[in-house]
């Protein structure tokens, strides 16, 4: 009996002191655990990894990403969380864009991952690989070839600037009121790429500004697509099983493109079969339509893909190119010496038509008359490196890989190219990466400094990927830019906010307010 009494105040001392020495144990542990979370830039939790940290920086990962770039002395870090599956490598090395997008494309396809997030898509350009993709490109690079599509793109966005952008500016500036310039752009792009695309104009820059379904469907949309970037595939397939948080804002953005898509296909039907289609005959639709001889073509099958052709045109040629606009009006609007260099040039080019005859107030440059303007090119450039629109690109390795930078890469990671904070990082630009100075893309001898705009500047990629739009783009952005500034003076209202909208293209989050001044002295 006593040497069982003994043998349990053994054990109770053992319990005892086991409890002690697990408690100060798990006490150096977490204080030891707890300094080195302190210590290191994106603190590894267990099991969570990365993923506290994306969390906490969600609503503004461009810039948490340039801050970690520049803390960490690399252009090349990874997030990784076992648990969430989060296995990220984050770059902004413009090699190791170079490599993935124009060397070893073929390794970096958009993937399945991409494909899902992007669902919306469909089997577009922008979300298919291989011979799919290829089969697009081409069809499509032979559209945007055709002499008459490049002429009704050029007269659309001039007519659109002419007869719409500029009465309404007009209407601002004499009422002496502010107006959201970036809510004006996005709908100058969206009635111009509706016409370019569609051959239908959504009248989104009429007088009255009407309030639309369409613009709310596109940025729900593009909120969801950013939640499905960092959330595990399993959390967000659910949440749009059960249609909440932000799958519930795609479910009815979907449904909103496609009855709107579904109604202007039934349209450009009816308009093909009657002989109707004159004024949209030059539309990317009607193209399409017939180049492939399948005018009497409407089955299920055909009208998807369809659908899905027009709204990768819609969603890329509208966010784009009003982001790139938005950003270079709020840039020179900051920079007056830049102003007035751009006036001096836009002044040149007018004086010229001025000679022959020309010269109506206001005035509208077309396309002809800028493609000598080199300090306009040049300040648009500066814009997107600092503003691109694209602000992060996609990729997943097919097969194991090494960067030019010598980061290890593997199938099954998520590859992030940060667009945003190449552009900050002063080992790439130097000390005045920050500055807006369109200088940096001029050579000295006064010409455009091509090169590196081919090697540098990203925001409409590179390699066999590049942007069909591209010429387009500068094309629609220099003539928008071009009136604007020629015949108004620009200034943000005093005290606007100004920053990031988390979203697939860099918007500003609170829009850009301003007030709109005409100009009197140019055409004297």
């Amino acid at each position: 009996m006593v040497s069982n009494e003994f043998a349990a105040s053994i054990s109770g001392y053992q319990f005892f002191l086991l409890a002690i020495l697990s408690a100060v144990f798990f006490l150096r542990w977490f204080l030891f655990f707890k300094q080195k979370l302190k210590n290191q830039v994106i603190p590894e939790w267990p099991l969570l990894g990365s993923l506290p940290s994306v969390a906490r920086n969600f609503r503004r990962l461009s810039d948490w990403f340039t801050e970690v770039f520049l803390t960490l002395g690399t252009k090349t870090f990874y997030l990784k969380g076992l648990f969430s599956k989060l296995d990220y490598v984050i770059t902004c090395d413009p090699h190791n864009f170079e490599y993935m997008l124009k060397v070893n494309t073929a390794n970096y396809p958009k993937g399945e991952d991409f494909r899902q997030i992007f669902d919306i898509l469909g089997e577009g350009i922008f979300n298919t690989d291989f011979e799919s993709w290829a089969t697009q490109r081409k069809a499509s690079h032979s559209a945007f070839r055709l002499i008459e599509f490049r002429s009704f793109v050029s007269h659309t966005v001039q007519k659109l600037i002419d007869e719409k952008l500029l009465p309404l500016l007009a209407n601002v500036a004499r009422e002496g009121s502010a107006i959201d310039l970036q809510d004006l752009i996005l709908r100058f792009t969206f009635d111009s790429i509706a016409i370019t695309t569609w051959g239908k104009d959504l009248g989104l820059l009429s007088q009255e500004l009407p309030a639309t379904v369409a613009v709310q469907a596109i940025d729900d949309a593009q909120e969801a697509i950013i939640c499905r970037n960092f959330i595990p595939t399993l959390i967000w397939k659910l949440m749009r099983l059960l249609k909440i948080g932000s799958e519930k804002k795609m479910a009815k953005a979907w449904e909103v493109a496609d009855n709107i898509i579904l109604d202007i296909i039934l349209e450009k039907k009816e308009q093909l079969l009657n002989g109707t289609d004159e004024s949209g005959k030059n539309s990317l639709l009607s193209i399409f339509i017939r180049s492939q001889g399948q005018e009497n073509d409407w089955s299920k099958s055909r009208m998807k893909y369809l659908r899905d052709m027009s709204l990768n045109f819609i969603i890329a040629g509208r966010d784009t190119t009003a982001s790139g606009l938005v950003w270079f009006f709020w840039s020179v609007s900051r920079n007056p010496h830049v102003e007035e260099k751009l006036l001096e040039e836009l002044k040149l080019a007018f004086a010229k038509k001025k000679g022959n005859g020309e010269g109506k107030k206001p005035w509208v440059f077309d396309s002809e008359d800028l493609k000598e303007l080199v300090y306009l090119h040049a300040a648009i450039c500066e814009s997107l490196r600092l503003y691109p629109p694209v602000h992060t690109q996609k990729k997943s390795p097919m097969k194991e890989d090494i960067f030019p930078d010598g980061t290890t890469v593997k199938p099954g990671m998520q590859i992030l190219l940060s667009n945003y904070a190449l552009a900050r990082m002063p080992s790439v630009w130097g000390k005045d990466c920050l500055k807006f100075k369109p200088e940096r893309w001029i050579r000295e001898d006064g010409t455009l400094n091509n090169e590196m705009i081919s090697k540098l500047l990203f925001a409409f990629g590179t390699g066999p990927r590049t942007c069909l739009g591209k010429d387009m783009a500068f094309t629609q952005m220099k003539m928008a830019a071009a009136a604007v500034l020629f015949n108004y003076s620009i200034q943000v209202v005093e005290g606007h906010p100004v920053s990031l909208k988390q979203s697939v293209i860099l918007e500003m989050k609170d829009g850009l307010m301003v007030n709109v001044k005409e100009r009197d002295s140019w055409c004297q």
